[in-house]
């Protein structure tokens, strides 16, 4: 595989009403492709959102954003640019970050998300010092992450569906993974 140079990724997905934010690392050769995040199509990540908002798996960018924007979330990446070699996050040299504090600034975001561990080191590395906010690391949707069938990711993924306007009212005690700061919304925020 080819190393692929520093290309700008994606903006933030955001509106103010977000109240969590989910990061990856950085756009894989297939998202750039697609042109919006998670593009590969066994990537988890669209259908698992979608099995906790109760809806069906969005196919558009436009459903997809809907998605995330519908349900008080927001979405972006740990990096703003990279050199990779292909999708391998392992490869990542040169890794400029996003500036999160400044999405952060003046929002309602309580709880952010990563998704897999390289965005979890990258966003601790870059920005937790920047917006003294921990970060849950969760397992990647990848298919590269097959130890983690649908099912283990959501529940895995648990908490992420507890900042969602339906599933807040109706699992108000969402259990964190064990050693993740993973923490439900505070009742009737």
């Amino acid at each position: 595989m080819q190393q692929r140079g520093s290309q700008q990724g994606f903006g933030p997905v955001f509106s103010p009403s977000a109240r969590a934010l989910i990061l990856g690392s950085y756009p894989s050769p297939k998202s750039f492709a697609a042109g919006f995040y998670y593009g590969h199509p066994q990537n988890r990540f669209w259908p698992l959102l979608a099995a906790f908002a109760g809806v069906p798996v969005p196919v558009t960018t436009a459903e997809k954003t809907d998605l995330i924007l519908k349900n008080n979330l927001a979405l972006w990446d740990s990096l703003a640019r990279c050199s990779i070699i292909g999708a391998a996050d392992v490869s990542i040299t040169d890794p400029v970050p996003n500036d999160i504090a400044a999405l952060l600034a003046g929002s309602h975001i309580q709880a952010i998300f990563c998704n897999g561990a390289a965005a979890h080191r990258f966003y601790t590395q870059f920005c937790l010092p920047q917006t003294g906010l921990p970060a849950c690391k969760l397992p990647s949707t990848s298919p590269a992450n097959a130890a983690f069938s649908l099912e283990r990711l959501q529940a895995a993924w648990a908490p992420v569906a507890a900042y969602m306007p339906q599933n807040n009212a109706q699992n108000p005690a969402v259990t964190p993974p064990a050693g993740a700061p993973c923490r439900p919304p505070p009742p009737g925020s």
